[in-house]
């Protein structure tokens, strides 16, 4: 009779560990392999390089090219203040992703949900994703641009020791 009840015990507790490893595995899913479509600049082989970088960080990345004026416009129709704009836009779910934003920014993003427009890094930092060698960084900032147009930082990246 103990034997059984035993077995049952350990049967809830697997089934109970599944459970929470379903859910984890689930919440990590949400913010993998999520669909960002990016508007970039002809001729400019950063934003090719970041939306490189993005699909080895696991986004489903859509692109495609555009000239001054209509990426500008893109940009501006997205909400991207002139004053934090860089050289290429993604979208994805509802937000913009300006510029050389991390990877990791992007998912922390998508999982907080934050009311707000987007990120963005302005200009084009030395060292950011599709920027050149990390550990020889400039430092940045990745700003969440709220709806109103304010921003705050986001993340901050140290300049790297060269």
């Amino acid at each position: 009779m103990r034997n059984r009840a035993v077995k049952a015990m350990a049967t809830r507790i697997r089934l109970f560990a599944l459970i929470l490893l379903g859910t984890y595995g689930a919440a990590a899913a949400q913010t993998q392999n999520k669909d960002i479509h990016v508007v970039e600049g002809v001729g400019c082989e950063c934003c090719v390089k970041w939306t490189e970088y993005l699909r080895e960080n696991g986004f489903a990345v859509t692109s495609e090219k555009s000239l001054g004026t209509l990426l500008i416009q893109h940009k501006i129709y997205l909400g991207v203040p002139i004053s934090h704009q860089s050289c290429h836009t993604g979208e994805v779910e509802g937000y913009f992703i300006e510029g050389h934003v991390p990877a990791a920014d992007i998912r922390r993003l998508l999982q907080e949900r934050p009311d707000a427009a987007g990120l963005a890094v302005p200009g084009m930092p030395y060292g950011s994703p599709g920027m050149g060698p990390e550990d020889k960084r400039e430092a940045y900032e990745v700003l969440l641009v709220r709806n109103d147009g304010s921003s705050e930082i986001f993340n901050s990246y140290p300049a790297a020791d060269l």
